[in-house]
């Protein structure tokens, strides 16, 4: 004889059960038509390339994953070059650099690459001075420059720290009878490709006996791999002088030199004369441009942007939409953490740029940021 009672707490079950599937399977659908990742659903996103930004984005998806955690960012600080060859290959999810890809590196691309900057940043020209006379002790000198000199200390041609053209811009100072060693790049980078553009521009011979890019033959100093690399040689090599991005300075307590800016003042590296460099320039609509020795009483002379590169069509749908995402936050909350690590904010105007170039983003021609 069938128990009446059981068969009614079965089919009870049964009824709670069919509706809890029926209430995940709308969840499920709601969550595709906003364009938001199913809730739990774990992705992972792979990123490689320049140095140069990496305190930031290392912030950025350290914030992201604590408000995401179902997003999991992984990003290699390679440099530019590497950032470069990786995204044009296919092997990560994005790439970084903070100098253009160049046509020929576009068309190895198995698609559309979009140039995407991220915050402005600032290379700056750090040291390891000793006392005049006193080569254990630091010199207390804030050392003044400016672009032709400092091209001429690059091309070798300016070789001592008394040499007249330095004790003349720092006048007052006594400066030691030691020779100026100074500390490049060996990998491909986008930190020297922002270096030797701002020095192009102000010395027509560096323009045409070095040139510029992401590798130079440099005619003097030591070589070092990756922003980390120059910033370690320049903290055990007395006498030296070489190019960082500010974050690295500035954490590894290296002084760094006021440059004199095209409208003729001595500037500090920061994040006010980043910002003052990059409203004295608009964005073209292809969304790179450099910044070298742009006009400001307050610009600092050697900023740029730097940029992620990121494919038009992404590879695969939860991917691509969990990169847009991300995206989004970064252009918009993830700029508050920009200043704090030398870094200047984006301009409002290349935010709304950016803002219609992430909406622009694609899986198959269905937009990533439906909802946005």
């Amino acid at each position: 004889m069938i128990d009446r009672r059981n068969s009614w707490k079965w089919t009870l079950g049964c009824l709670v059960a069919a509706l809890a599937l029926l209430g995940c399977a709308k969840q499920e659908q709601k969550s595709s038509e906003k364009n938001e990742p199913v809730q739990n659903s774990e992705v992972s996103l792979s990123g490689a390339g320049a140095t140069f930004p990496f305190p930031l984005y290392s912030k950025w998806i350290s914030e992201y994953n604590k408000l995401h955690p179902n997003v999991r960012i992984n990003y290699q600080s390679i440099g530019s070059g590497g950032g470069i060859r990786q995204i044009t290959s296919g092997t990560v999810d994005f790439g970084a650099t903070d100098a253009p890809m160049s046509e020929a590196d576009a068309k190895k691309a198995t698609g559309t690459i979009h140039h995407l900057p991220m915050t402005v940043g600032a290379v700056v020209v750090a040291y390891n001075l000793p006392a005049a006379g006193d080569a254990k002790e630091p010199s207390k000198v804030e050392l003044k420059l400016d672009g032709p000199l400092l091209a001429d200390i690059f091309a070798g041609k300016v070789t001592k720290w008394n040499d007249p053209r330095i004790v003349a811009l720092n006048e007052g100072n006594q400066l030691p009878d030691l020779a100026i060693t100074v500390i490049t790049r060996t990998d491909g980078s986008g930190t020297t490709a922002v270096f030797t553009d701002y020095l192009a521009t102000v010395s027509p011979e560096f323009k045409e006996k070095i040139g510029v890019g992401k590798a130079v033959k440099w005619p003097v100093g030591l070589g070092a791999k990756g922003n980390e690399g120059v910033t370690g040689q320049l903290k055990t090599t007395p006498g030296s002088l070489g190019y960082i991005e500010l974050a690295y300075a500035t954490q590894n307590k290296l002084p760094t030199a006021l440059l004199r800016n095209k409208s003729g003042q001595f500037v500090k590296a920061s994040a006010a004369s980043g910002t003052a460099a990059a409203e004295g320039r608009a964005m073209p609509p292809s969304l790179y441009v450099s910044l070298a020795d742009v006009e400001g009483a307050q610009a600092y002379p050697i900023s740029s942007y730097t940029y992620l590169l990121v494919f038009q069509d992404a590879k695969e749908e939860e991917k691509g939409q969990a990169l847009a995402e991300f995206l989004w936050w970064a252009i918009h909350e993830g700029q508050k953490f920009s200043a704090e690590l030398d870094y200047a904010p984006l301009p409002a105007s290349v935010v709304e740029q950016l803002e219609q170039r992430l909406r622009g983003l694609s899986f198959q021609g269905k937009k990533l940021l439906a909802n946005r």
